[in-house]
């Protein structure tokens, strides 16, 4: 079995909270608290299948209805109900992990095979709701693959909906020189068909054991989705 060697293991064994982000300027980290204030912990578990971190403790998928690009409203739940579902919190304006990970699931798709394709759903939650309109989305998300789904909504329904996965979602700030910024966690959740998330993928977490990059890569990506599609090792 592979492991991946990965820091954000280290730091969960410790009791630590998982809070990357990233903004215009940068990035920053925060405190995750669950719905209820209580923080949730993302453990790492064993050696693991799984080229992503698989979780010591899965977690269910969030209650979450947002308007998705065509201004109509999606009950996360029932429409990705059934399928691999890769979730996203982030911004059409941040200029570096966002566009860097959506892109890097677009690539992976390309690698699978089309029927695997058709098993998986990738949602991207903005965090910066008053600039990333459902137009604004769609024409972003379009760009990398129209199969993606863009949702946009209240940002306190957003965040509470992230807090309850670990996810920490700060205020975009703007500065003085009118640049916002929104700083926000950069894990993407893997949903297995049985609509529970075991495995997380996370940016610049170190190599895996024969070399390979661990955490949100195209090749993470393409190698783990067909095990979440089938995870008894059945075919599709």
């Amino acid at each position: 079995m592979r492991k991946a060697l990965v820091r954000t293991a280290a730091l969960a064994a410790a009791g630590l909270l998982l809070a990357t982000g990233c903004s215009d300027s940068g990035s920053g980290s925060g405190e995750t608290p669950a719905g209820n204030g209580a923080p949730v912990k993302i453990e790492s578990g064993p050696p693991s299948k799984y080229r992503g971190t698989e979780l010591g403790k899965p977690l269910e998928k969030p209650v979450l209805t947002l308007t998705d690009t065509s201004g109509q409203a999606y009950d996360f739940r029932a429409k990705t109900a059934g399928k691999v579902t890769l979730l996203y919190f982030g911004y059409t304006h941040c200029p570096d992990v966002c566009p860097t990970t959506m892109g890097d699931i677009a690539l992976a798709l390309t690698k699978i095979p089309a029927a695997d394709r058709a098993n998986v759903n990738v949602v991207f939650v903005t965090t910066d709701p008053e600039r990333d309109t459902p137009a604004e989305l769609g024409e972003w998300l379009h760009a990398i693959d129209p199969s993606f789904v863009g949702l946009t909504g209240p940002f306190d329904q957003i965040t509470a909906a992230a807090k309850t996965v670990g996810v920490n979602i700060d205020p975009p700030q703007v500065a003085a020189d009118g640049k916002v910024t929104s700083t926000h966690g950069t894990q993407v959740i893997a949903y297995s068909p049985d609509d529970i998330a075991r495995v997380i993928y996370l940016a610049g977490v170190g190599l895996n054991p024969d070399g390979t990059q661990a955490g949100s890569t195209a090749e993470s990506f393409a190698h783990d989705l067909p095990i979440l599609i089938r995870p008894e090792g059945g075919t599709s």
